[in-house]
């Protein structure tokens, strides 16, 4: 027997998710804003490629723009320089008399450059949308309440932060206020190393955020402990999922977050290509899942990939496991010089946020410093400021 029902209106209203998804709202608990009001030009538009050109023309060395390794290739051509998300903050703050650095790259990336540049000195994001998935995984709110977590299970004064790179400023704030660090992907053994020195070397321990992967292969890779001296830290679970025992006796404490793109990467990925190419070399971010760095021929950060890769010999073949747009980038630059180079998966992996930022965006956002509107600023308040700056100047300074 067929059971018939009678329909019932559905509910039309857009939730808060997919308004976030559409980009008509924001999330408070996010970093990233989604409004980016104004008209950007048609994504189809013949003449964008000659705008940006005429746009940058006009404002001279008064703009400065900066364009990210993942950054599509119709962004990176009006980049003045390129490179990872410290380099490019160091290089912002390197051009004190650019009145407009405009950041091709992400929101933390952005505060960062605020951050390390003058007062007198405006950072713009193209696309306020164009967030990181990873950063947005641990908040101010999230942190402060593992600190506390700490604190009741009597490890917090033995505890030294050290945050990513790729983290909101509030999270660097709260690093720097509790005397830890800054650390990228190409220097986080130093840090670690410092991070420890800080305390008794038998009692300290790491409070490692937001990416639990960079975290857990620099101490075991770099620094040759064990899985067994690492535990997660799951901000959405009472007490973080640990125990008070497993707290003491960690020696790393993992923030629960990843990278979207670089933890994609498996396993089974490194097994398919070397059957699939053989004798390629499998190179990958340290951002990738554990038993992916284990299997790799080398391990390092974007910029030592690339370095890798121009030192590599003539015919050699590599699969390599970071961002699409920079392997593919990557692929083509060599190829004269007989060098194969792979994405290390067969599914495509962009970084959907890095990709918001698209030529349309570019235009719009240089156009209208031409007209003397200066858009989607990018402002770190001062107190936060001041604490992430302390975190990142301690990072500089590391041997």
């Amino acid at each position: 027997m067929r059971v018939v029902t009678t329909a019932q209106p559905l509910d039309v209203t857009p939730s808060p998710l997919a308004l976030l998804l559409l980009g008509r709202e924001a999330d408070p608990k996010s970093e990233r804003g989604v409004e980016c009001p104004g008209d950007l030009p048609a994504p189809s538009d013949p003449d964008l490629v000659a705008r940006a050109r005429a746009a940058k023309a006009t404002l001279g060395d008064k703009v400065f723009v900066l364009g990210h390794h993942y950054q599509r290739d119709e962004v990176i051509e009006f980049a003045d320089v390129t490179g990872d998300s410290f380099k490019l903050a160091r290089d912002a703050a390197a051009r004190p008399d650019a009145e407009y650095i405009v950041f091709c790259g992400v929101h933390f990336m952005a505060e960062s450059a605020d951050i390390l540049t003058g007062d007198d000195q405006r950072v713009i994001l193209p696309d306020l949308a164009a967030g990181c998935s990873m950063a947005d995984m641990a908040t101010a709110e999230q942190v402060a309440e593992c600190w506390d977590v700490l604190t009741e299970a009597g490890v917090a004064e033995r505890t030294v932060p050290v945050a990513y790179m790729n983290s909101s400023a509030d999270i660097k704030a709260f690093t720097g206020k509790h005397g830890g660090t800054i650390c990228t992907s190409s220097n986080a053994k130093r840090a670690l190393e410092w991070a420890f020195a800080q305390r008794e070397p038998s009692s300290t321990k790491v409070l490692f955020l937001p990416d639990q992967h960079l975290g857990r292969n620099t101490a075991v890779r770099d620094l040759g402990m064990s899985l067994d001296d690492c535990v997660v830290y799951n901000p959405h679970k009472p007490n973080g999922g640990l125990t008070t025992e497993e707290l003491r006796a960690a020696k790393m404490i993992l923030w629960r977050g990843h990278c979207s793109v670089h933890g994609r990467f498996s396993l089974q990925s490194v097994n398919d290509v070397r059957a699939r190419i053989p004798g390629v070399n499998v190179l990958v971010h340290p951002e990738c899942k554990h038993e992916v760095v284990a299997a790799a021929d080398q391990v390092g950060s974007t910029e030592y990939i690339i370095k890798a890769l121009e030192a590599a010999p003539a015919g050699s073949k590599w699969a390599i496991g970071t961002e699409l747009n920079l392997v593919r980038r990557l692929a083509n630059r060599f190829a004269p010089e007989g060098k194969e180079i792979v994405f290390l998966d067969r599914t495509v992996c962009f970084c959907s946020t890095m990709n918001r930022i698209d030529l349309p965006h570019l235009v719009w956002t240089l156009e209208s410093l031409v007209a003397g509107k200066t858009v989607n600023r990018i402002e770190v308040d001062e107190e936060t400021a001041h604490f992430a700056k302390l975190a990142l100047e301690r990072m500089l300074a590391l041997p």
